[in-house]
């Protein structure tokens, strides 16, 4: 719980903007038509020659390579990141992108490996270093602004999970302090809305689910839930760098901050449609179809993963796994009837679980019941006590789940 809470702390340090007025509803105006009373600086006043956030040709060239990156073809994409490194090594760009890259290495892992974080800080620290270097040449360079926020932010969300407060703090200081600068040139790019549209959004919804931070939620803006819904809707149609990750909040958003699966789903097909090679898609994919029961989908799915996984594919590892044995084991249980299959497969999901430490996730508790249910019906009391007691020892007292677990090992406890 307060894992959870000092994350989405970080979270909202990372987008939030002081600037962030309750401003116009941009979702609903062409992301490029810019009021001037929204804005600090008029564009024609901003010299963008230079910037490479905004540069078509270089758009035109990385698109492969943002295509490639979030395809987890990661040697592709940080070819194409080193080349234009080598032809801009003191821009903040190329340096981002490569830790934008390892930092999709980690999310697979729900960022519990540690073996790509001393990378992954150096390249974001460089990217602050050149940052930092064309800011101090121009204070009116909000292009930097915005590497240097990003850098900082990213740098902030890994230092939290990783506990490490003081600097998830410090750093998230530093990425509040350069998006209240880059919003003097809100509207320029779709890039700039994406902060935006999350602080609109969780400024909101964390003082709606999470009491102890409203006396702190009081410095922020007061946001709006519904807008920084359209506005991350409007990035991911419109922003170039930044459309992909607004895809990514906007599924995870509205499966799980707001009980939506049924909206979720397109935004699911349309990533793991586009990307089937992105493990991370793939099982939200594959959970998103679970959650609207359309099982066949949620099958189809799973077992690519599990084929992906054996494989050795990039990203696929023992989390995915638990997702899609989970999955395919419930499927052969209660569509197939085929109770053998489903107690391999709810086999395979605890093996996948006890891997990583996940031990308490439902899946793992569920699955462990389901192979009790299956043993005390077929009279094998040993077989179910085992499995029962796993339930007993690891899930919340109040559950149902403990409740039944509790009730059978209270009636064989002599057996």
């Amino acid at each position: 719980m307060i894992q959870r809470l000092l994350s989405l702390f970080v979270l909202l340090l990372l987008t939030v903007s002081v600037r962030a007025q309750q401003v116009a509803d941009t979702a609903r105006t062409p992301i490029r038509t810019i009021e001037v009373g929204n804005v600090d600086v008029l564009p024609e006043a901003i010299d963008t020659k230079s910037w490479l956030l905004t540069d078509q040709d270089i758009q035109t060239e990385l698109e492969g390579a943002v295509q490639n990156l979030y395809n987890f073809k990661f040697d592709k994409a940080e070819k194409q990141f080193r080349s234009l490194r080598r032809r801009y090594p003191r821009h903040p760009m190329p340096y981002f992108l490569l830790g934008l890259s390892t930092w999709w290495k980690i999310i697979p892992t729900n960022l519990q490996t540690k073996q790509y974080d001393n990378i992954f800080y150096a390249y974001m620290d460089t990217a602050i270093v050149h940052g930092e270097k064309l800011y101090e040449a121009d204070h009116k360079n909000y292009e930097a602004c915005f590497f240097l926020a990003a850098a900082y932010g990213f740098a902030a969300h890994l230092h939290g999970e990783r506990h490490e407060m003081m600097k998830a703090a410090i750093g998230g200081k530093r990425a509040l302090e350069y998006l209240n600068k880059s919003q003097e040139a809100n509207g320029l790019s779709p890039e700039f809305l994406f902060g935006q549209a999350l602080v609109n959004y969780y400024a909101v919804w964390l003082g709606d689910n999470y009491t102890l931070l409203k006396p702190v939620l009081l410095f922020f803006p007061r946001g709006n839930r519904e807008l920084g819904i359209q506005q991350l809707k409007t990035v991911a149609e419109t922003g170039f760098y930044t459309g992909l990750e607004a895809r990514y909040f906007l599924m995870k958003i509205l499966m799980n901050e707001e009980n939506k699966p049924a909206e979720s789903i397109p935004v699911s097909r349309y990533l793991a449609t586009n990307f089937p090679d992105n493990a991370y898609f793939q099982r939200f994919y594959a959970l998103s179809c679970f959650n609207t029961r359309n099982f066949r989908e949620c099958e189809r799915v799973s077992r690519d993963i599990l084929d992906k996984l054996n494989r050795g594919m990039p990203g696929y590892e023992a989390i995915s796994g638990r997702y899609a044995t989970y999955y395919l084991g419930w499927v052969m249980q209660n569509r197939y009837k085929d109770l053998a299959k489903a107690a391999e497969y709810y086999q395979r999901c605890i093996v996948f679980a006890e891997s990583t430490g996940e031990t308490n996730s439902f899946y793992y508790l569920d699955a462990n019941l389901s192979l009790a249910n299956f043993a005390a019906q077929s009279g094998d009391v040993k077989m179910a006590m085992r499995y029962y007691k796993v339930v007993n020892d690891k899930a919340e007292r109040k559950s149902e789940m403990y409740q039944e677990a509790r009730a059978y090992l209270s009636n064989n406890k002599r057996s």
